[in-house]
């Protein structure tokens, strides 16, 4: 690691302080605000007819792009079609049920991995030149790759909520057909689709179980 500048001195110590004041001026999310991004929310099946501007698209992505990725990487790629043309070539993609409830959302996020994400790296961790410890590893790289963006995919979900939007997770589609489909000439490959836009509550059924905490989690 290179020896920090006066410049960038600066700019950590000014990254703390604004942390600790946010820390030290904030209250923690009440219940509803939770329920709303966690407890009471639910992946939608149907949708409203109403609109997801493109300025609210990319506020939604503004806020994602801050969570945490390994090394800062920053590996999730994003396509979101709004466009019936767009939709129309993904269709064929989709398993049958998945169909309608796809179809019929304002906007479906295409979250993909970028191989070559490495590439971006003097920008994203210009303190330390870490390329060589993905480029040299393919097994690395590829994990490194998925593992972020499905993180990153789970922020989008996140910041949706939080802006008022619902969304509609799934993994049930042809992977393969939507990389050629939107990533031909890439290195970028899909991991999962979220369709986005306001749900409609008529659609929902009841909330599946869940795993209790001795289930699943010890505290050692």
């Amino acid at each position: 690691m290179t020896e920090l500048t006066n410049e960038q001195k600066k700019a950590i110590a000014d990254a703390q302080a604004t942390f600790e004041d946010i820390k030290n001026t904030s209250e923690p999310l009440n219940e509803k605000q939770l329920d709303l991004l966690f407890g009471q929310a639910r992946s939608m099946n149907g949708w409203l007819s109403k609109e997801v501007s493109d300025d609210m698209v990319k506020s939604l992505y503004e806020l994602t792009k801050m969570g945490p990725t390994s090394t800062n990487c920053c590996p999730g790629r994003f396509v979101f079609i709004k466009s019936q043309e767009e939709k129309e070539k993904l269709e064929p993609a989709l398993l049958p049920n998945n169909v309608p409830k796809v179809m019929s959302a304002p906007v479906i996020a295409i979250i993909g991995y970028d191989l070559d994400f490495s590439d971006h790296m003097t920008k994203l961790f210009p303190h330390m030149d870490v390329a060589p410890m993905y480029k040299g590893n393919n097994e690395m790289n590829v994990s490194t790759a998925f593992r972020n963006s499905s993180l990153q995919g789970a922020y989008l979900m996140m910041v949706a909520r939080a802006m008022g939007l619902d969304c509609g997770p799934m993994s049930g589609f042809n992977n393969q057909l939507v990389d050629e489909t939107f990533f031909s000439d890439t290195n970028i490959k899909s991991n999962f689709l979220c369709c986005i836009g306001y749900g409609d509550s008529t659609k929902i059924f009841q909330r599946l179980p869940r795993l209790d905490f001795d289930e699943v989690c010890k505290i050692i």
